[in-house]
């Protein structure tokens, strides 16, 4: 990251980036650049929620950086120094995830000649990352199922339980509240993954971070290909800032990666015709699974709230009955905006 680098424009107007006041021009959590309201909305929930060991499914379209947020809830937890394991539902074929999950016994199937280990062997003590959750075949979801109640499972081909310790961030960009009920996702699933969601915005819900974001993609792109650029061609900002970016962050490092390699001498520009407008765009299934998911858990915060008559912290109080950290409801009370003084005048059933 350039911090107080110093770009200028065609008619040399100068830009300044400022690095966004990140500490040292680098963002504080890694790869994730930006000062929007947004995005400091959900590191302030990865803060609060990744020295737990807490369930989290990260919600969001394809391209805004789910991944990234994984690994920071990873990186800030207990867990850190352990393994970090990815794994991407929808790239393996549904008659294999099972196997590449918990692994197989020699002579399971035809072809297993030995044993091998799955992927929650390998995250054991560290975390599992399950991107594309809602790809999962509903017969791997009932064996997650028993890993994320029981901490344990069976390898294909053994009857044998193995323990583990593992966290669990899941990710997807489909609705599984609608997949729950097309019944493709298990309901009890869908409950046991939504402990703690946490959204991630589009970039064209936080279109001021893309000053930032082109300073920060620049620099990396221009070391890659060991050029140098200094000029920002008069208007590129206002351009990019102006395009609805359907496919998000992910877009965004392709235009300035193509344009950092054909930049001439030290000037960078984006050509107009690499930024296509779709007249019409598909519906957000995002917004409404964040939706479905915000009621269910103002739900189940009320009725904690309703049995500890409104009390959040020590032994009877609803934080302990959620096992989540005190902070944490804190925080999810504030952003649902909960009434906590209704609750506390009435009797405990």
């Amino acid at each position: 990251m350039l911090s107080a680098q110093m770009f200028a424009t065609k008619d040399d107007t100068p830009v300044m980036f400022d690095g966004g006041g990140m500490p040292n021009g680098r963002p504080a959590f890694d790869g994730i650049v930006g000062e929007s309201r947004a995005l400091k909305s959900v590191l302030q929930e990865v803060s609060l929620v990744a020295p737990t060991d807490t369930t989290v499914l990260i919600l969001g379209e394809t391209g805004t950086g789910k991944e990234l947020i994984a690994r920071a809830l990873h990186a800030k937890s207990n867990r850190s120094s352990r393994p970090f394991i990815r794994v991407n539902c929808a790239a393996i074929p549904s008659s294999l995830i099972a196997s590449e999950l918990f692994g197989y016994e020699k002579g399971a199937f035809t072809g297993a000649i030995g044993r091998r280990l799955g992927r929650f062997e390998a995250a054991n003590g560290g975390t599992i990352f399950l991107d594309e959750i809602g790809e999962l075949p509903m017969e791997t979801q009932i064996a997650l199922l028993r890993v994320i109640q029981e901490r344990e499972f069976e390898r294909i081909g053994s009857s044998h339980p193995i323990s583990v310790d593992v966290r669990i961030i899941a990710a997807t960009n489909r609705d599984l509240a609608a997949a729950v009920t097309a019944g493709t996702f298990r309901q009890d699933m869908f409950y046991r993954l939504s402990v703690f969601p946490i959204r991630m915005p589009s970039l064209r819900e936080r279109t001021e971070d893309i000053p930032l974001l082109v300073e920060y993609l620049i620099a990396r792109y221009a070391q890659k290909a060991g050029k140098k650029v200094t000029y920002l061609k008069n208007g590129t900002l206002d351009l990019l800032q102006a395009y609805d970016w359907p496919g998000n962050i992910r877009e965004l490092q392709n235009i300035v990666e193509r344009a950092v390699i054909l930049s001439e001498g030290e000037m960078f520009s984006v050509n107009e015709t690499w930024l296509k407008r779709e007249s019409s765009r598909p519906p957000s299934t995002v917004g409404g699974l964040a939706a479905s998911l915000a009621d269910r858990e103002r739900e189940v915060i009320e009725a904690a709230l309703a049995e500890s008559r409104g009390r959040i912290s020590g032994p009877y109080g609803a934080a302990v009955k959620l096992g989540i950290p005190r902070q944490t409801l804190d925080s999810k009370i504030t952003n649902l905006q909960i009434s906590k003084s209704r609750f506390k005048t009435q009797p405990i059933s």
